[in-house]
């Protein structure tokens, strides 16, 4: 059996065996990493891992189009005071600050939003949050989130979900604080995309 390479101007490549009874077509993604076949994924990029010990945001930018999962990994993440932690995503119009739908609660009590995904609930300022934070595009723009934050103090644990449309294709995160003055002051956060 021979093998062919066939180029297109798209700026793919598809490898294709000839044209018989049994005929199977592989087209490698654009894109960095490893391709998919047959279900088995090893396509999981790893983001550079960002200190969260100063400043109100840490932002993660570039994130490529052909992105259908990003995972953020908190670890031991706190902040100056008590306001709640968010997400924000966005796309080549910037970050987007309004317009998200979902709740965050923990045993005690439960906040709704719509300026980011909320991702904690009830944390002390001397706290430190360590988790994940899966966020899923469904289609059309639309992502949605889901996760847990435990805390190192005795907080209860926050559990969230929620969803965002937006205009354009995702290309950015920001993970800040509600009220955006509070500064991190302790901990790392990191991205892996799929």
């Amino acid at each position: 059996m021979s093998i062919v390479l066939v180029g297109s101007t798209s700026g793919s490549v598809t490898l294709q065996e000839p044209a018989v009874a049994g005929t199977s077509v592989l087209t490698l993604p654009v894109g960095t990493g490893t391709a998919v076949v047959n279900g088995v994924n090893s396509a999981v990029v790893s983001g550079t891992a960002v200190a969260s010990t100063s400043g109100t945001s840490i932002d993660f930018t570039s994130i490529p189009s052909w992105v259908k999962r990003i995972t953020v990994a908190l670890n031991g993440v706190s902040t100056s005071g008590t306001s709640i932690l968010q997400i924000q995503i966005g796309d080549s119009g910037g970050i987007e600050t309004s317009g998200y739908v979902g709740a965050v609660g923990n045993r005690a009590s439960e906040n709704f939003y719509t300026s980011g995904y909320l991702i904690n609930r009830g944390f002390t300022a001397s706290s430190t949050a360590s988790g994940l934070v899966i966020l899923a595009l469904v289609s059309s723009n639309i992502w949605v989130v889901n996760g847990t934050l435990a805390s190192s103090a005795t907080d209860a644990p926050s559990f969230f979900g929620g969803t965002k449309t937006l205009s354009d294709t995702l290309t950015q995160l920001r993970i800040t604080t509600v009220n955006g003055t509070d500064t991190f002051d302790a901990g790392s956060i990191n991205i892996l995309y799929e």
